[in-house]
């Protein structure tokens, strides 16, 4: 197993390769599994050390949390992509994800009035739903995400102005 480790906007990531065949790579992103699609398929011949996991990795099948596309093979692949940019849209307070995992509902809409402790969003992770409670009381300016996105922690949900 290759293990990297990045860090994203200020979080940490451990990401280890699980298992690479043709464009769709097995992969552990601080424990959590995905399958992501490779713009392009990995050459074995050029890396070894991937050839090497592949016959060593005994991967069942993991639930496919994303598919993002990858700008790179192999570094860009490991690196789950956000499903929206982490800056906000609009102006306001950001609400940021507590932990990584997928949006399963937006209780909210842009433009909606908010108070503090309001359920904005549903975001599944380890197989139970949390709610994820506004911080801030106000109108909501900008929603960065929609429901079945597979976010990271840290990343931008919505803004409230």
């Amino acid at each position: 197993m290759k293990k990297y480790q990045y860090k994203v906007q200020g979080v940490d990531y451990e990401v280890e390769i699980l298992d690479v065949e043709g464009k769709i790579a097995s992969v552990s992103v601080n424990g959590i599994p995905f399958e992501i699609e490779m713009q392009k398929p990995i050459n074995a011949a050029k890396h070894p050390e991937l050839a090497a996991i592949r016959r060593s990795a005994s991967v069942t099948a993991a639930p496919v949390a994303a598919a993002a596309p990858a700008a790179a093979p192999v570094a860009a692949a490991a690196q789950p992509k956000p499903a929206q940019p982490a800056a906000p849209a609009g102006s306001g307070n950001p609400v940021k994800a507590p932990l990584p995992g997928t949006i399963s509902s937006i209780n909210v809409k842009v433009g909606d009035t908010i108070a503090v402790g309001d359920v904005v969003i549903v975001l599944e992770a380890m197989k139970m739903q949390n709610n994820i409670e506004s911080e801030y009381a106000g109108t909501v300016t900008a929603i960065n995400v929609n429901p079945g996105d597979s976010v990271m922690e840290g990343a931008v949900l919505l803004t409230i102005g």
